[in-house]
């Protein structure tokens, strides 16, 4: 009888069982890449935006009291809202104010950006 060469059962549930750890960990990966995607653009959304609006602020009249009415957010981020208000940074100059501007969606803060305005 000739020598039959191949592979044993054994080797084959090793190989096998190899083969599904790692299908495990890439399948692990993906779905938290999945996850973490959503979350991410939604942030770099809110960065956006809040980066728009202080520019607006900016642009604005100064004011020594108050908030800044926020520019109307474009039709392509639906669920996003934007408030800037405004406050002196320290009692001795009025002519230098810290802006925030809080970036939302859907009712949640994403994000707070802040700035400071110079009255001209």
């Amino acid at each position: 009888m000739k020598k039959e060469e191949g592979f044993s059962l054994v080797e084959v549930v090793v190989g096998l069982g190899i083969l599904g750890m790692v299908g495990v960990g890439f399948l692990a990966a993906l779905s938290t890449g999945l996850i973490v995607l959503p979350r991410t653009d939604e942030l770099e959304t809110a960065k956006n935006l809040a980066e728009s609006q202080m520019e607006y602020a900016k642009s604005l009249e100064y004011q020594s009291t108050g908030s800044y009415p926020a520019a109307a957010i474009p039709g392509e981020y639906p669920g996003y809202s934007a408030t800037i208000s405004s406050g002196p940074i320290t009692s001795r100059d009025g002519n230098i104010q810290k802006v925030t501007v809080t970036i939302s969606h859907g009712g949640e803060q994403v994000l707070a950006l802040e700035g400071y305005k110079v009255n001209r």
